[in-house]
């Protein structure tokens, strides 16, 4: 069940716009949406990259090289 969201309030410095109070679920709310963005933006930088890729034979023998 979702509770109504509270207004943000905004806090003045010299008259002017500082900072802003909201509820700390909405706060983690737009932290997951921001994370979820950046993921989306990185996903979008690969894929427009050439791909490339190594056979699983040639990693195992590459790290049974260096133990």
């Amino acid at each position: 069940m979702r509770t109504k969201r509270k207004t943000p309030q905004i806090v003045l410095r010299h008259g002017k716009p500082a900072a802003v109070i909201v509820d700390i679920e909405e706060y983690r709310e737009l932290l997951e949406r921001l994370e979820d963005a950046e993921d989306l933006r990185e996903l979008e930088r690969m894929r427009a990259q050439p791909q490339s890729f190594i056979r699983l034979e040639d990693v195992l023998s590459e790290i049974d090289k260096s133990v």
